[in-house]
Order: structure tokens, then C-alpha cells, then sequence
């Protein structure tokens, strides 16, 4: 294996991690609620109660809020979608399909579930590795 050097960022990555965590563990701490974007969203499209609305809004508008404020400071990294927009919009419906399914996502299992120790998150968050390894591995080099 070969390490792109050039590329390699793992400063920056680690901090991505440890706010990543501390959001997390801030949401539950003072909140009270577990950092899921797929229930945080799926509650805003049902109706929610009361007291729920404005910090689901206000969790939302930080994610698409951090990225803008990054970017008046330094420049964002290019992004590219390699593909066409029947895939994206399949993939995206059957991630959709999958958190429903899993009842959470990879911020709600993957992040939050395991740093409790959950077991339900250890085996959601296995599931939806394994199958994004073999989703890689068949598109990558079977139908390349």
C-alpha cells in the first residue's frame, strides 16, 4: 500500500473527528438527545412536537452553516461526483431506505451508538461497513 503524502491530511482529519465527537457528546450532555441526522431530519418531516422543532432547525442549519463560514477563511476541497444521476439518486434512496431500516444512520450508530456501547449500533454499524466494502468492491472491480 502506498501513501499519498501529497494528499495525506491526517492533522485535519483528526480534527474533523474530535469536533465531530465533542458535537455529539455535547448534543447528549446538554440535550439530552443522540446526534442522528437521519432522526433529527425524519422527525422534521413528520410532525413534530412542540418543543422539538427549533433545535432540529437550528442542528440543520449549523451543518449547512459550517461549511459557508469554513470557506470565507480557507478553500474548500474540490468535490466530484463520478457519476451519472440515476445512480446518485438510486444510492441515495436506498441509504434513505437502510437508516429507516437500521433505525438510525452512521452518525446515530456509528458515532454515537458505539461510544455508549450499544450493542444494536456495534452490529447496524458492521452491516452498513460490510455492505459499503462490498458495494466498493462490486462496482470498483467486477463490473469496472
Amino acid at each position: 500500500m502506498n501513501i499519498d503524502w501529497i494528499n495525506f491530511t491526517p492533522y485535519s482529519a483528526l480534527a474533523g473527528g474530535l469536533l465531530v465527537g465533542l458535537a455529539a457528546a455535547l448534543m447528549l450532555l446538554l440535550n439530552g438527545r443522540i446526534a442522528g441526522i437521519s432522526g433529527i431530519v425524519g422527525s422534521l418531516l413528520q410532525r413534530p412536537r412542540g418543543g422539538d422543532f427549533g433545535w432540529r432547525i437550528a442542528f440543520l442549519a449549523g451543518i449547512v452553516a459550517a461549511p459557508l463560514l469554513y470557506s470565507l477563511v480557507a478553500l474548500l476541497p474540490e468535490g466530484r461526483i463520478e457519476t451519472g444521476w440515476g445512480p446518485l439518486i438510486l444510492s441515495g434512496l436506498l441509504v434513505g431506505y437502510g437508516t429507516r431500516l437500521g433505525s438510525g444512520c452512521s452518525s446515530g450508530h456509528g458515532v454515537c451508538g458505539l461510544s455508549r456501547l450499544s450493542g444494536r449500533s456495534l452490529v447496524a454499524t458492521l452491516t452498513f461497513m460490510g455492505a459499503a466494502f462490498l458495494t466498493v468492491f462490486v462496482t470498483r472491480h467486477l463490473f469496472a
